[in-house]
């Protein structure tokens, strides 16, 4: 039997589906001069770090993958709430870069045209326009009265709660719902 020490092939052990649930005091992020989101992370530093919320999406400060610049998990953050103040809130300007999601406050109009749905929208930035060529592939429900929306270039809007939205709105969404 050959050791794989003699010959200098390292065996990789580490199961692939296995979560490493990062320490609170064993990580810190910060932002470079240049403004790239970076830390240390169990004593290895990277220069370049990427975050992605784990599903279920409405754990915006939960269960949060932590990336290196090759898209490599490092590990998982239970909760940015029981980091350091700094950490936190990078973390929290990052995360809310990845996520960026207008606020709709009023539907204008939801009209279908030959094979497409166009949706006329209010949102807390302004007017804008959702264009979908399918209804089920581009409305998520991550919960009850939640729904988001995207386009087919891949803007992105959320419905923070539709029951909330202005009569005229309800009715407009009643018939695509």
């Amino acid at each position: 039997m050959i050791d794989s020490n003699d010959i200098g092939v390292e065996i990789n052990t580490k199961d692939p589906f296995e979560i490493n649930l990062l320490e609170p005091n064993a990580v810190s992020f910060s932002r470079s001069q240049g403004g790239v989101f970076q830390g240390v992370v169990e004593g290895k530093a990277y220069e370049e770090i990427t975050l992605f919320r784990i599903f279920p999406f409405q754990y915006t400060t939960q269960y949060i993958s932590v990336r290196d610049a090759k898209g490599e998990e490092i590990g998982v953050i239970q909760d940015i709430e029981q980091l350091d103040k700094e950490s936190r809130t990078e973390m929290v300007k990052e995360l809310k870069l990845r996520y960026f999601l207008p606020l709709v406050t009023h539907i204008d109009s939801i009209k279908q045209k030959a094979d497409m749905w166009i949706w006329e929208l209010q949102t807390n930035l302004g007017p804008t326009r959702i264009v979908m060529r399918n209804l089920h592939e581009h409305m998520q429900y991550p919960s009850d009265n939640r729904i988001i929306l995207t386009d087919i270039n891949g803007k992105r809007c959320e419905v923070r709660d539709w029951k909330m939205l202005d009569g005229h709105s309800r009715g407009q969404l009643k018939d695509v719902l």
